[in-house]
Parts: structure tokens; sequence; C-alpha cells
């Protein structure tokens, strides 16, 4: 199997989490011989947030798990969730799959169907054929274990070329808080929630209210500032669930907060790294807007054209596109207070190319795996970072044939 370029040289070591416990297994969805399903058990008294693709034709999964955030009942919950088939566009269909494996988890776990919350990701309009699912519920539910998390990430990936996880932890008033996450993405990948399937979960204590606006805010700073081919996808989810078995309040805690950001900027740049065909990872950092939305429009114009991706896939320092890109952002922007930089490499500056560049130079940069492009609009103080890669030949190969 292909593996990312960009893919971490291990799946980290991530450790139990008290209050959760998973089981992965093959229900042959699509995929044969490898696991396709996986379950989370919550504990008891766990508040639950999320955040979803804002897209106008999202999947019952979505539909059903927004509907039950925030008013379904305390006590324990469960999250199934299955690769191969996004149950998208699917009609009533769609629907009834997913109350018939909410049905069939509750029977098995004793959980409420209103606290029982699934995900689907995989191919668009074709029916899930949610009996396989149902079929391996039991099965799961016996083989429930606080040590399954990589298992778990890896049931949910489809095109994915490596499994993502990550994990922090944070001393609060002497005592420890842990954090682990795992996600799936690599194609369908752009701002608008984002486009992936995203489980955190810690034994922090926090009321689901703290924790949802805490979750929005910290996916503007990451999850949203990732793109991979511009595309929006009908199933996507963030969830995050804090099972509160530590005993620690993490009610505004700077110090969970910088921990929960630094596992979700980690999960982000995982998902950016296993871009379908990427070779290159690409940090743009704008300076200079008339704003920080001014900024994230410069940022995403550059990131998302494909004439830009392709030169970064081709080790072109063609900045000429940079300057192409910032123009059709629709911010406002000043062609002679321009400056681009492609890592310390002043390339353009003052309206035309500096007169200390050299091609040598720019094409030498562009040679390494991780590359920073730089542009300060010279307006006022916007900023915005937004994370990409580069668009290869091997995109296209991926995406022609999905269906196949």
């Amino acid at each position: 199997m292909h593996i990312s370029p960009l893919a971490p040289a291990s799946f980290p070591d991530l450790p139990a989490i008290e209050g959760v416990r998973f089981a992965s297994g093959a229900a042959g969805v699509k995929y044969k011989d490898r696991t396709d399903v996986m379950l989370a058990e919550l504990a008891d008294g766990t508040s639950i947030a999320g955040v979803f693709t804002r897209s106008a034709t999202r999947s019952a999964p979505v539909l059903d798990c927004q509907s039950k955030l925030g008013v379904a009942s305390s006590g324990r919950a469960a999250i199934l969730v299955n690769s191969g088939n996004s149950n998208a566009f699917t009609g009533a269909a769609g629907e009834d799959s997913v109350a018939a494996i909410c049905k069939s988890v509750a029977e098995a776990t004793g959980i409420p169907t209103e606290r029982v919350f699934t995900a689907s990701t995989g191919v668009i309009g074709q029916r899930l054929p949610h009996d396989r699912i149902t079929a391996k519920v039991a099965d799961l539910n016996a083989a429930l274990s606080p040590d399954g998390v990589e298992a778990a990430a890896r049931a949910i990936m489809t095109t994915d070329t490596f499994a993502k996880g990550a994990t922090a932890e944070v001393e609060i008033d002497g005592e420890t808080v842990r954090i682990v996450g795992i996600a799936k993405g690599s194609g369908m990948i752009a701002p608008d929630m984002a486009t992936m399937l995203v489980y955190i979960f810690t034994d922090a204590k926090i009321a689901q209210d703290d924790l949802q606006t805490m979750l929005r805010a910290l996916t503007d700073q990451t999850f949203n500032c990732i793109t991979v081919d511009s595309d929006t996808s009908t199933s996507d989810s963030l969830m995050i669930a804090a099972t509160g078995a530590s005993g620690v309040d993490v009610t505004n805690s700077a110090g969970f907060t910088k921990a929960l950001h630094g596992v979700m900027l980690d999960l982000s740049h995982q998902v950016v790294r296993d871009g379908e065909g990427a070779t290159k990872f690409v940090e743009i950092r704008v300076s200079g807007a008339a704003s920080d939305v001014d900024a994230r429009k410069v940022g995403l114009s550059i990131a998302n054209s494909p004439l830009v991706k392709t030169a970064i896939a081709g080790e072109d320092p063609n900045w000429g596109r940079i300057v192409m890109a910032v123009g059709k952002s629709g911010a406002k922007a000043d062609r002679d207070r321009l400056t681009i930089r492609f890592g310390d490499v002043i390339v353009a500056e003052k309206g035309w190319v500096s007169p200390d560049y050299t091609e040598e130079a720019g094409a030498a940069y562009m040679k390494q795996q991780d590359l920073v492009i730089s542009v300060d609009l010279g307006i006022a103080g916007g900023l915005e970072t937004i994370w990409t890669c580069d668009l290869t030949h091997q995109y296209i190969t991926i995406n022609a044939d999905y269906r196949s």
C-alpha cells in the first residue's frame, strides 16, 4: 500500500481515556478483508459537543447527530462509525439506515437511542447496506476495550494512507487530564467545518454548552484553516466527548484549551499531510491585510489555486501565480505594497521582483518537503495562516476511479 511521503514515522502511543471503550470490526460495507466499522462506548456523565459540515446536502447521519446534540438526555453514550459508504444523498432510505443502526446499538448496549451518534464516510449516493453493520453490533459490544483506539482510527479510513492520532496531557491543580484524538481525511477537504471525521476523547469534566463553545472556537483555528482540494463534503463531523472521569473541571482553563488546540492542530495537519497524492506540506502565512477576514480570503485563494498547487508539485518557484491568487481573492490589495517570501527568500516586493532574488534560490527552496509561503499585503494588521498541500497526478488517479 502506498503511504504518503508526508506521513509521520508511526502511529502515536495513545493512552487509555477513563470512561471510553472501543471496538472495531469488518462488516464488509464496501471493503473486503479490512475493518470498516468502529464503536465507542462512553461512560455515564459524558458531555458531547460537535461541529459538522455546513454543506446544503448533508448526510442523514450528520442531520441526526445535529438534532441530538445538546438536547439528548444525560447518561451513557455511544458513537458508531462506518467507512466505505457515506449514506449521503440516499433520501428516506438514509434516515431508515440511521434509525436501524441506532436501534441496534441501543439494544446491544442499553444506551438510549437519543444518546447514540453515528457517522458514515465513503461513496455518495449509494444506499448503505446497514444490515451488514447491525449484524456486527453485538460482537462489537462484546469486544469493547479501553485499548482499542488505534484499531478504531484504522476502521474509519477510506482513501487515507495512514491512521491519524494525537494526544496531550495537561496538569491542572495537581491533577492530570488526558486528551486523545483520531481522524479520517485525505480528499474532499476544504474549510466549512472541515471535511473529515474527527473524534476526540478526554477525561476532563466540563458542561456540554461550555465544551461546545470551546470546540467551535478551536475548530476555526485548526480544521477550518486547512484545504486539500477546495471541496466540502456532505458527511463530515468533528465530535468531542468529555467523560469527567478525572474529576477535574476544565471550564475556562487556559491550560486545557491550549492542550486541546494542540491535539486538533496536530490532527488537522495530519489530514493535509495525507492529502490525496500529496508530496508537499505547505503553510501559507498572510499578514498586513485590511482585516483577518481579508487575510483568510487571500490564504484560501492561494491554497486552493490549481495553478499554485501544481507549480508547488513541480517545485517551480512561480511567484506570479501567488500574485494572481492574491488579486482574484476579493480582498483589498495594492500591487505596490505586496511582499512575497518563499521561506526566508524574499521573492517580490514593492510591485516587482526583489532585486536580490535569484531563480536558483527559489528553486532550491521549493525542493523541500515542508514549505512556507508568506504574503504581506502592507495595508493593515490582518493575519491568517492556512495549511494545504500540492496537487499531483496521483490525485487524479485516485479520484478518477474512486467508485470502481
